[in-house]
This record gives structure tokens, C-alpha cells and sequence, in this order.
């Protein structure tokens, strides 16, 4: 029987340190790769968490070594094939979107290891990111053949130069954890940063409540304003690259060596 603290699929834990809300990305053998499930469980989360009135701040991390490698290429050819799936995921993206910019809560991400795709949104839509110092951030959404209409491009406007933006939404290349920082995608690299995370967490927790989460409101009405300016023509694009032949192709060839 799941201990999880809300009605969530085993794929995303949570469970409370004092009024502090700990979020696991589970599926640790995968490298918490984004499946259907972890993907719903995501889109549930940030209604259960306002919702929790004893919670004051979480930290997001991933079970094992990584935080997220992104989708699971298994789940990605099953969307390529599945119009409705499509839709439903698409829907599902834009929950945890919103849902992430409209969480009352601080959300403080530990970034143990890999953030890529959803995984790298995630921690763009973090408020303060604590990153390993072999961890590293990626949108390979490119690489794929697919828009990100919940990655890199829609968030790091808000944190970084568009040049630096475009350099690496578009390559899909690697961003290390120290040109995390230089960036402003990362506020600090630590060897532990889940224990610094909560740290950070349980001072946040300690101060007054409703002037944390109406300063924390009140900066995301910027970031909000952003994504919504892009966030259909996202969803869109997104959903018509899951019908190309480059998709399909590529597809192909990453389910192959999996096999």
C-alpha cells in the first residue's frame, strides 16, 4: 500500500517533513524518465498541494541519480500513434504549467542529478534551485523532433538572455551545472542539494505565511503573463510535431536500441 501523502500515482511521493511537502519524481530504474503516469501525477500535484493548508514550502527532487532524463521514449512512440493520448497529454502539460506558476507555495528544486525535458522545466518553473555539482539541465525536445511546449523555451526567457536561450533550445546541448549558474537557471551548486534544499525550505516555512505567498504571487504574475503569451501556440506546435515524419523516424531508431 503507497504511504503517499496525496491521491497520486506511486510515480510522483510526496511526504511531509513538519509543514514542508517533499515531491519525488519515482521511477529511480528509469532515471525517472516522464511515463504517463509520473506525467498525470504531476498534473494532479499542484491542486492537492494548495489545497494541503498545513503545507508552507516544498522541495522537488528525483529518487536515485537522476531528477528526470525526460520522456520515457517507450511513452513517446505510444503518443505518436495515439491522437486522443496526444490531446490528453498536451492537456496534462499545460496542468502542470499552470499549476506549477499558480502554486501558493514556495517550491525549492534539488536538482540530484539529470534534469532533462519536463525534468528541466520543472526546475525552470522552481522558484530557487539548488543543483548537484554533476548535474546538468537539457531540452532535447529538438533533438526529438518535437516542440517544447512545456520545456526549456517557454520558461527561460524569464531567467536568462534570449541568446542563451536560443543556443540551447535550439542545439538541445548540455547545460552544466556551472554554466546553470552563470546563466541564472540555478541560484547555488552544493554537494547535497536536497539537504540544502530543505534547509532552504524550513527557513522559507518560518517566516510570515501570507507575505511569503503573496511576494511569491506576486513575482509569478510576470512569469505567468510570459508563458501565457506562448502557451497555445506551444500546445499547438507541439501536437502537430508529434505527427511529422522526422518524429516518426527518430522514434523508430531510439525504440529500436531499446529493444
Amino acid at each position: 500500500m503507497s504511504d503517499n501523502l496525496y491521491d497520486l500515482p506511486d510515480e510522483v511521493q510526496v511526504r511531509a517533513d513538519g509543514p514542508i511537502r517533499i515531491i519525488t519524481l519515482n521511477r529511480p530504474d528509469n532515471l525517472n524518465a516522464v511515463n504517463h503516469d509520473l506525467h498525470v501525477g504531476l498534473a494532479r500535484l499542484w491542486t492537492q498541494l494548495n489545497e494541503d493548508l498545513g503545507a508552507r514550502a516544498a522541495v522537488i527532487t528525483g529518487a536515485g541519480r537522476a531528477f528526470s532524463a525526460g520522456g520515457d521514449f517507450a511513452y513517446l512512440n505510444v503518443l505518436r500513434q495515439d491522437p486522443e493520448l496526444q490531446k490528453l497529454t498536451i492537456m496534462h502539460g499545460r496542468d502542470i504549467i499552470l499549476g506549477m506558476l499558480r502554486c501558493r507555495l514556495p517550491v525549492v528544486a534539488a536538482v540530484n542529478g539529470p534534469a532533462a525535458g519536463l525534468g528541466c522545466s520543472l526546475v525552470g518553473l522552481s522558484d530557487i534551485v539548488y543543483i548537484a555539482e554533476k548535474a546538468y539541465l537539457l531540452d532535447p525536445h529538438v533533438q526529438v523532433g518535437l516542440v517544447a511546449a512545456d520545456g526549456g523555451p517557454l520558461v527561460w526567457p524569464m531567467n536568462t538572455s534570449m541568446h542563451w536561450v536560443k543556443e540551447y533550445a535550439i542545439t538541445g546541448k548540455r547545460i552544466s551545472a556551472e554554466k546553470a549558474l552563470e546563466m541564472g537557471l540555478a541560484n547555488h551548486i552544493v554537494a547535497d542539494p536536497v539537504a540544502e534544499a530543505l534547509e532552504c525550505a524550513k527557513s522559507i516555512a518560518a517566516l510570515p505565511q501570507q507575505a511569503v505567498e503573496a511576494t511569491k504571487r506576486l513575482l509569478n504574475l510576470q512569469l505567468e503573463k510570459n508563458v501565457l503569451a506562448s502557451l497555445d501556440y506551444a500546445n499547438y506546435a507541439e501536437q502537430v510535431s508529434f505527427t511529422t515524419d522526422d518524429f516518426a523516424a527518430i522514434m523508430a531508431k531510439l525504440t529500436a536500441k531499446k529493444s
